[in-house]
């Protein structure tokens, strides 16, 4: 099975999402005045803290499979069960940081109207700041994504190689055969030393 990045029109469709949902947040308090709007401001640091958190995860999981096997002592084990973690906690975070981007700059555009009033001024600047949150961890799930890719192995079907194998004229054939004619009529397979 093979891990498959993110495509950036997904995020840019999570954004959007979010704007949606983040305006009719807006809308629904301005409608019913329940108060809807904004984050607290130690909801948006502990979001920075985790995004920064996942992409240090994401981080030695890099360092540890790029590392060559005789220095890889060195470091702490990464286990391929922490790397898929790490590996899923980067990609819902990125995910999860677009949607609140979106939410949180929705809210912003609805409240824009109303700066003039306290309360609307300070709901601006709670989602200024949730938006810069959301930002960075979708920045960090996105880098620690690309952290947790596996470096391509140089066995013999690794592009590079085969590039080379191509480039030198020497193609695989398998089996080498006997050439027609010698040593009697049979075609039986070369063997290696004989």
């Amino acid at each position: 099975m093979r891990a498959h990045r993110i495509r950036w029109w997904v995020y840019l469709l999570a954004v959007v999402l979010g704007v949606g949902g983040g305006a009719a947040t807006a809308m629904l308090e301005e409608r019913h005045h329940v108060s809807l709007l904004g984050l607290p401001w130690f909801v948006s640091a502990v979001l920075a803290v985790f995004g920064i958190g996942v992409l240090v995860a994401a981080w030695q999981v890099h360092r540890y499979t790029t590392t060559e096997p005789r220095k890889r002592v060195q470091l702490k084990t990464i286990t391929p069960e922490r790397a898929v973690d790490t590996l899923i906690l980067s990609k819902a975070l990125a995910l999860a940081g677009a949607v609140l981007l979106g939410w949180y700059g929705g809210e912003l555009l609805m409240v824009l109207g109303h700066l003039q009033a306290p309360y609307y001024r300070r709901i601006a600047i709670e989602c200024v700041v949730a938006c810069a949150a959301s930002l960075i961890d979708m920045v960090c799930g996105i880098i620690g994504e690309g952290f947790c890719q596996l470096p391509p192995s140089e066995g013999p079907e690794h592009p590079k190689i085969e590039r080379k194998r191509l480039r030198n004229g020497r193609r695989d054939r398998g089996v080498a055969w006997k050439a027609d004619g010698q040593d009697g009529d049979n075609d039986e397979a070369a063997v290696p030393g004989r």
